[in-house]
């Protein structure tokens, strides 16, 4: 049986690599893509994610508009990683795809509501959409098998020391994810930061003799940098596609159940904080421990055995 699922995506550069494997892979079942901003602006995340199905050569997924901003904070600029239309240097011609005129929220109501068996949501942006989901119908949690979210961190951050870019970019989506009674698996910076293409072989994927191919080599070969004005550098990352590979081999990570909580004031908003002690602490033995949530957590990765199944689903190794 295929794993029926819902991606969330930001289509930006890795989100479009998710994509392109998950469309790929025989064993995922894509049964809609809801789109919000984070990466790039809602219109251009949605235009990304339909040219990005034309290069997958994908059936017809509907695609919906989700949230144009975080629920509190406004929307943050990621045009130094992804590049001002998001994908990088990547150009795509226009896709005679369209999205579907109801919002993200109701589509994935409805394809929840309507599938036979459980759907795992795949959240490889800001939580927006899915808290509003969770919070607007909240009798569909039994519909869902898990929520496995490319977001947060058991050691650094990259939007600030301590905070990784989609949780912060909307912390309290996040915490609601976290807080909703549904299974989460943690596919966070970790194990993001170690899953890389060799720079040569991405590069000579810019003259692979398939469309898919060179779409794959202009993405991996995107170059990033820290900011405006900073100098570019390769980082080869395979990023939210890590997450849906997770999906198929989850024997490719080492895990390990932890309490995990969301910060939501001071320099640390936006901080997952993962609970890592073997014993309890001060606080415990003197009932200051805040609530914390349990979720599966990836610590590890067998990165020659994820870009292996990474590449060779798209027809890449």
């Amino acid at each position: 049986m295929t794993i029926p699922v819902i991606l969330d995506v930001d289509t930006g550069v890795d989100d479009a690599l998710a994509i392109l494997f998950a469309v790929a892979h025989p064993e995922i079942d894509v049964l809609g893509i809801s789109c919000v901003a984070g990466n790039a602006s809602l219109e251009r995340v949605v235009e990304n994610t339909l040219r990005i199905l034309d290069v997958a050569g994908a059936p017809d997924i509907p695609v919906a508009a989700g949230a144009r901003r975080p629920l509190i904070e406004r929307a943050r600029d990621a045009s130094h990683v992804h590049g001002e239309g998001g994908l990088g240097t990547l150009r795509l011609p226009p896709s005679e795809r369209t999205a579907v005129p109801i919002s993200s929220v109701e589509l994935m109501h409805s394809l929840l509501r309507d599938s036979p068996h459980p759907v795992t949501l795949v959240a490889l942006a800001p939580q927006t959409n899915l808290a509003l989901l969770l919070r607007q119908y909240p009798d569909i949690i039994n519909k869902i098998e898990r929520i496995v979210f490319m977001g947060g961190s058991a050691s650094v951050g990259n939007a600030t020391a301590v905070a990784e870019f989609n949780v912060w970019h909307d912390p309290e989506a996040a915490a609601i994810v976290l807080d909703s009674g549904v299974p989460t698996f943690m596919y966070g910076l970790d194990v993001f930061n170690q899953v890389a293409v060799d720079e040569a072989a991405a590069s000579a994927l810019l003259s692979h003799d398939t469309l898919v191919g060179r779409t794959v080599g202009s993405l991996l070969t995107n170059r990033i940098s820290a900011g405006a004005g900073a100098e570019t550098h390769y980082s080869g990352l395979i990023g939210d596609a890590g997450a849906v590979c997770a999906l198929v081999d989850p024997g490719a990570l080492r895990t390990e159940l932890r309490p995990v909580r969301v910060e939501l004031a001071g320099y640390g908003r936006g901080q997952t904080l993962v609970d890592m002690r073997s014993h309890p602490g001060e606080d415990a033995m003197h009932g200051l421990a805040d609530v914390w949530e349990t979720a599966e957590i990836a610590l590890d990765v067998d990165v020659e055995r994820v870009t292996k199944l990474f590449l060779g689903t798209l027809g890449l190794a």
